[in-house]
């Protein structure tokens, strides 16, 4: 709040630092669709490559999220961003070392970076209440979650671009680069507070028992696994675009598979503004009807390859309008519940109620990797992926019944 400085720098700094985080998984995966066509490797190993590398980017938020809570609890939230954005320069050395190394050092790598996501990502969060004043936090979350949507896109075009265009060394040079600029920029900023009071045991033992608190309340525990749920579906979408891109849509660079994560985003933006427009806070007597939409629609996406194979000649427009559509439903389904979560939490636990939330979603992503896993391996191809998922999604919708607002005895399901 003193340097006006920090919320500018903060904002450049966390677009790059996520821009890195999936520029560098495209670098990854880029040589597993050309395994694919060389013939060299399986469709089951590429889906299986995608689901792991992915994967790894999310495990140390389960792994780790009390203890990175603590340290940005502890410590200034400057320094954990300084520290978030070192890690992942470590883990883009690791990666790089892979060319000569072998691939156990990608996966070393890619989990180191995910260390270093896992220590930014609270503090990106925590710092806003520290550097601005309350009546600008609800715009400045929104222009942060923005940003960040942005970034994963542009990151996921990007190195895709990369890959098809430079030499694998140069590319993770450019990795390194724009990691590099994200700690500059957060060296630039004023220190923020620190706090001796904190204990890492205190501070963990609150996080386990906030997460209690909020599943002892049925409607919060519900809008908890809606959210999930969202994640569950992003996070195998995105696992599964590149073999389904290659093997069923039959794109052939790594640019156009990383555009139809560009569709998917799209949809999701206009959504997320649609349901603002359309849906007071704690209003969620559409939620449902809009999980059945969203499994609907991955649905189609996974009838596209038996449409294709039956006389269907233009999956070129086909596929692009079901991702925004799609992703337009998933973005009315996530963004009430998402605000209802914040509205309807303790005011004083709000911080820990989004780091809980943050932490259950990326275990219930860890869940979705597993079961992704599971089916590739029991051969599903990926449009039987795409099925599996919306019938999980459609077993989810039917249990997801919110309860109104205000819980009486007779109070009746949103």
């Amino acid at each position: 709040m003193n340097d006006r400085r920090n919320y500018p720098l903060l904002l450049a700094s966390q677009f790059l630092s996520a821009f890195g985080d999936n520029l560098i998984l495209m670098l990854i995966l880029g040589p597993f669709l050309n395994q694919f066509k060389a013939g060299t490797i399986t469709g089951e190993a590429q889906s299986i490559a995608n689901i792991y590398y992915t994967s790894l980017l999310f495990m140390p938020y389960v792994l780790l999220a009390p203890l990175a809570g603590y340290l940005n609890d502890r410590f200034s939230k400057n320094r954990w961003l300084l520290g978030g954005n070192f890690i992942k320069l470590a883990g883009t050395g690791l990666v790089a070392l892979g060319l000569v190394g072998g691939s156990a050092w990608q996966g070393i790598g890619y989990f180191t970076v995910g260390i270093g996501a896992c220590v930014y990502s609270p503090a990106k969060y925590g710092i806003l209440p520290e550097i601005l004043p309350a009546e600008r936090l609800v715009k400045a979350n929104g222009l942060m979650e923005l940003l960040t949507l942005i970034a994963i896109l542009t990151g996921n075009i990007g190195g895709s671009a990369a890959f098809g265009g430079y030499p694998l060394r140069l590319c993770y040079l450019l990795v390194i680069g724009v990691y590099g600029l994200s700690l500059v920029l957060n060296l630039l900023m004023s220190r923020t507070p620190s706090y001796r009071e904190v204990r890492l045991r205190g501070s963990i033992r609150q996080f386990f028992s906030n997460l209690a608190d909020l599943f002892s309340q049925k409607r919060l525990a519900r809008i908890l696994v809606g959210t999930a749920l969202f994640w569950i579906c992003g996070a195998i979408l995105k696992m599964n675009f590149q073999p389904w891109g290659q093997q069923v849509l039959q794109l052939t660079t790594m640019l156009q598979i990383s555009l139809l994560g560009l569709w998917l985003g799209v949809g999701v933006m206009m959504g997320s503004v649609l349901a603002g427009q359309l849906y007071a806070v704690g209003d969620l007597h559409a939620t449902r009807r809009y999980g059945w939409l969203l499994a609907a629609g991955i649905a189609v996406l996974g009838s596209i390859g038996w449409l294709m194979v039956h006389g269907l000649n233009c999956p070129n427009i086909l596929a692009p309008a079901v991702l925004i559509l799609t992703g337009l439903i998933a973005g009315l389904f996530l963004i009430p519940l998402n605000a209802a979560l914040q509205a309807e939490s303790h005011k004083d636990k709000l911080g820990k109620t989004i780091a809980t939330q943050n932490g259950f979603e990326n275990l219930a992503m860890l869940g979705g990797s597993l079961l992704a896993f599971i089916d590739v391996k029991v051969g599903f191809n990926p449009s039987e992926l795409f099925l599996a998922l919306a019938a999980f999604a459609a077993i989810v919708v039917v249990w997801l019944k919110i309860p109104a607002k205000l819980q009486t005895n007779n109070a009746t399901p949103e």
